[in-house]
């Protein structure tokens, strides 16, 4: 096995002797790369931002904005990064860098004030500058949170600006046009990514592995039960930073091939758990609506270029923003370990607060959601910020209305119990009733009373079961266009 290296702007860097635990932020600055700041340890400011050369969805190879602050520079063994300082042009000897355009209309439009979360900006919209198809959307398409030329704002969601320079950011934004036929980065996307490698890093008794195969991980993970596994690290990455956590061994999952399918069948779709909810949520292009509304409200873009169905599952959280979701579109998951694999339905899997029937050595695989789809479906998250926020109350609705009838209601829930929750109270009241303002006024009554929600910093119980009824009422309106319903639910 080769020793561990990371080629960062074009040079291959030796991993030695950082740690294993060692962030891809500390990696890079202990290097000189400065431009990498370090703003919240926790993946939500995005001054941390650099670009990762990835598995594409249209071209060979995608430029990918990840959180340095979160992912182990282990993780990134074999494969290629650039930084804000590896974006710029070099000329001939003796001649300064060229800005890169995101770099040259961020300082033409004065897009950076105190310049702390600049370097980290700059990283984002050059992953949003490189996406293949952003220039195919026309001037008619833009709107409050999308450019002229196609660039997604939401692409920025995961960085901060200290200033308040948000509007000149935006600017810059607005103004890149279409990479040029010379640009390096860009000619990248049409050649394959990084090769997975196997990786065993080990540095004063603490060791971060990477398998080739799943039956080789699953073996290991038989003979190391205690090790932490990982594919994003967007979750044991604030363990790491904020709790000072070290583990004896790190079993990264990321690049395994069984994990990274995605099928769609007859009867069912198959999502590996590995693959990340940026990429399932361009590879599904809408096809299921619930999980279309979901992505947009799952933390940010650079978090979700990173998180995994697999981990936000695995850490059983009863606030993951998945669960509720999955809940409600009656998902099963494909738990695997050395000696096979078994079927378990996701109202089956959490068992109380972080727990679940997963057992030692067992890997979520994949999560199967079968077909048909109920067609009145609405996720509705509650929390203190729109986009980017860790959610007080989901609801998850997926409801198959007949001839005016609700022939089946499956509701899921986070936030009100020690676990994501399905409804079942409320799915009864719904059940073989009429889809009118009168049965859904009497469900959301009971569906108030699902649960046991508790007072914490985010919201009361009282706050949480109120919302949960109006949850409810919102999709009404939402389906029925009732002016009245959703005047009473706005107001």
């Amino acid at each position: 096995m080769m020793r561990p290296t990371i080629t960062v702007n074009g040079k291959e860097t030796p991993l030695a002797p950082a740690a294993p635990h060692t962030t891809a932020l500390d990696f890079l600055r202990e290097r000189g790369l400065t431009g990498t700041k370090e703003g919240c340890a926790e993946g939500e400011c995005g001054a941390c931002s650099v670009l990762v050369a990835r598995p594409g969805v249209d071209k060979p190879t995608d430029w990918v904005a990840v959180n340095a602050c979160l992912v182990p520079a282990a993780a990134l063994d074999g494969q290629e990064v650039v930084t804000s300082e590896g974006l710029a042009t070099v000329g001939e000897a003796g001649t300064a860098p060229a800005l890169h355009p995101v770099q040259e209309e961020m300082a033409v439009r004065g897009g950076s004030q105190c310049g702390y979360c600049t370097p980290g900006f700059v990283c984002s919209m050059a992953a949003e500058y490189y996406r293949p198809d952003r220039c195919e959307h026309s001037a008619g398409d833009a709107d409050a949170e999308h450019g002229p030329n196609g660039f997604d704002l939401h692409a920025l969601s995961g960085n901060l600006c200290r200033c308040t320079g948000y509007r000149p950011i935006r600017d810059a934004a607005y103004a890149v046009g279409a990479p040029a036929d010379e640009d390096p980065l860009a000619r990248r996307r049409d050649q394959a990514p990084p090769a997975p490698v196997a990786t065993a890093y080990t540095q004063d008794g603490k060791a971060f592995v990477r398998k080739d195969t799943l039956a080789e991980t699953l073996r290991l993970l038989r003979e190391r039960p205690d090790a932490v596994v990982v594919a994003g690290s967007t979750d044991w990455g604030v363990e790491v930073n904020i709790r000072s956590r070290r583990a004896d061994c790190v079993i990264a999952v990321d690049r395994l091939p069984e994990l990274r399918a995605l099928h769609v069948g007859s009867d069912h779709i198959e999502i590996g758990a590995a693959l990340t909810l940026t990429e399932i949520e361009r590879r599904l292009d809408g096809r299921v609506p619930l999980l279309a509304e979901l992505f947009p409200q799952f933390a940010s873009r650079l978090i979700r270029n990173g998180a995994t169905l697999g981990g936000n599952l695995g850490t059983g959280s009863p606030i993951g923003d998945s669960p509720p979701v999955l809940l409600a579109l009656e998902a099963s998951l494909l738990l695997a370990d050395a000696d096979g694999e078994r079927e378990v339905p996701l109202a089956d899997y959490f068992t109380g607060y972080r727990q679940s029937v997963r057992r030692p050595g067992e890997l979520i695989r994949a999560v199967r959601i079968p077909l048909p789809q109920a067609p009145v479906t609405g996720f509705h998250k509650i929390a203190k910020r729109r986009f980017d926020d860790i959610s007080s109350v989901a609801a998850a609705f997926a409801l198959d209305i007949e001839d005016g009838v609700v022939r089946t209601a499956r509701i899921g829930l986070g936030g009100v119990a020690a676990t994501p929750i399905r409804a079942l109270a409320t799915e009864a009241a719904l059940e073989g009733r009429p889809w009118s303002a009168e049965t859904v006024e009497a469900a959301a009554r009971v569906l108030r009373g699902e649960g046991t929600p508790m007072d914490d910093h985010r919201a009361s119980s009282l706050y949480r079961s109120a919302m949960l009824g109006q949850s409810l009422k919102k999709l009404y309106a939402q389906h029925t266009g009732d002016a009245q319903t959703t005047e009473a639910v706005t107001s």
